[in-house]
């Protein structure tokens, strides 16, 4: 019995931070870490709005203008045990 996730049920990350405001958008989605980065650069490159969806169906949806950095990244499994590493 394996309880490893497979590469292809892999989250990616994706951290926003907002011109302005203290806090930053954090969430999860399905989308490649080059979907992502393509999406960011041409929300930027119109002065448009960046528009990802998360893991539950909701859509985060950020003026191109606003937006401070992107953070971007696929989670690491986690180990549990005291096994040699």
């Amino acid at each position: 019995m394996s309880t490893k996730k497979s590469d292809a049920a892999q989250s990616t990350h994706v951290r926003i931070a907002i011109a302005n405001i203290s806090g930053e958008l954090f969430f999860e989605t399905n989308s490649s870490v080059a979907d992502i980065k393509a999406a960011v650069s041409a929300a930027i490159a119109a002065n448009g709005t960046l528009s990802l969806q998360d893991l539950r169906g909701h859509e985060i949806v950020v003026a191109a203008s606003k937006i401070g950095f992107v953070d971007i990244g696929v989670a690491a499994d986690r180990r549990v045990g005291f096994g040699a590493l």
